[in-house]
């Protein structure tokens, strides 16, 4: 029975802790866009891509591209 008056405080304050750091992301707008980042690396350029990996990626993203 002892141990709830340690528990109930550290439990009290994780809660606490949890949620101020969930409003943190919030006020920072962790959370404003979800959908951009996704979207990001369906609009990335190939030709740029293939700059900078060389002969064997672009062989596969031209077999691996749809028509």
């Amino acid at each position: 029975m002892d141990i709830l008056y340690l528990l109930i405080p550290l439990s009290s304050v994780l809660v606490l802790g949890i949620l101020g750091v969930f409003a943190w992301a919030l006020h920072g707008g962790q959370f404003d866009d979800l959908e951009q980042h996704g979207e990001q690396i369906l609009d990335i350029d190939a030709d740029a891509l293939d700059r900078h990996q060389g002969p064997q990626a672009l062989r596969i993203e031209k077999s691996v591209r749809r028509p």
